[in-house]
C-alpha cells in the first residue's frame, strides 16, 4: 500500500506517453497516398474558397478583416485633409484601392493550383504535423513573388483609372524620401498588391483553420479521413 501514492503520476505519464506513441502510429500508418491525396484536396479548398470569396465585387471592402485601409500616415492626416475638403477623396481612394485588390485576386488561382500540384510526399506529411497554419505557410512559400508580380499591373490598371493615384503617389513618395512611410507605401500599386496578397493568404489561414477543426464537415471523404487523425 505503500506505492498508492506515486500511482497517479506514474499512470498519467503513461497514458501520455501511450497517447504519443499512437498519435505518431496513426500518421505512419497513413499511406502516401492518402497523404498527399488529402492534404491536396484540403489545399485546393481552402484556395478555392479564399479566391471566391474576395475576388467578387465588395469582397474586400465589406470584409473587416481584409479591408484595405488608407495607410497610417495618410489616416492620421485624415481631419487635416478633411477641413480642406479633402475627406471625399479619401473615401473615394479606399474603394478604389479594395475594388483594385478584389480584380487582382481571381489571378491567384491558376498559380495556387500549380503550387499544389508541386507538392511532394514530404511536404504532404511536413504540413500536416506542421501547425494551424502550415497550408498557408506553404503556399505563402510557393506564390507570394509572383502573385506580386501579376497583381500588381492589375492593381495600377484599376487605381489609374480612378485618377487618384497620381496625387496618393506624390504625396506618399515626398513621405518616403523622410523615411515616413515604407518603400511598399510609396506608391498605391504597391501598397494594395501587398495588402491583396496579404489578405488572400489570411483567407486562405481561415479555410485552413476551419478545415482543421471539423475536417468531417469539409464535405469531402479523403480530407475527414487524413486530418481526422489530428484531432
Amino acid at each position: 500500500m505503500r506505492f498508492t501514492k506515486p500511482i497517479q503520476p506514474f499512470l498519467t505519464c503513461s497514458l501520455l506517453v501511450i497517447s504519443s506513441v499512437a498519435f505518431a502510429a496513426s500518421l505512419n500508418d497513413l499511406s502516401n497516398q492518402d497523404a498527399s491525396a488529402g492534404l491536396k484536396a484540403a489545399l485546393d479548398k481552402g484556395a478555392s474558397q479564399a479566391v471566391s470569396k474576395l475576388g467578387v465585387e465588395n469582397g474586400f471592402l465589406n470584409n473587416d478583416k481584409v479591408k484595405i485601409q488608407l495607410p497610417s500616415i495618410l489616416e492620421k492626416a485624415r481631419p487635416i485633409l478633411k477641413m480642406t475638403g479633402q475627406g471625399q477623396q479619401l473615401d473615394d481612394l479606399v474603394v478604389s484601392m479594395n475594388h483594385a485588390a478584389e480584380a487582382a485576386v481571381p489571378m491567384a488561382k491558376p498559380l495556387l493550383v500549380n503550387a499544389v500540384k508541386s507538392m511532394s510526399v514530404t511536404d504532404a506529411k511536413n504540413i500536416l504535423t506542421g501547425g494551424d497554419t502550415s497550408v498557408t505557410d506553404f503556399f505563402r512559400g510557393k506564390t507570394s513573388t509572383q502573385l506580386s508580380d501579376q497583381f500588381l499591373p492589375i492593381v495600377k490598371k484599376v487605381t489609374d483609372k480612378a485618377g487618384l493615384s497620381a496625387k496618393y503617389n506624390s504625396v506618399m513618395g515626398q513621405a518616403s524620401k523622410f523615411g515616413a512611410v515604407s518603400g511598399k507605401e510609396a506608391t498605391v500599386e504597391g501598397y494594395v498588391t501587398q495588402r491583396a496578397v496579404d489578405g488572400l493568404y489570411l483567407m486562405i489561414a481561415e479555410e485552413e483553420k476551419a478545415i482543421r477543426q471539423d475536417p468531417i464537415g469539409s464535405g469531402s471523404k479523403i480530407i475527414g479521413k487524413v486530418f481526422g487523425l489530428l484531432k
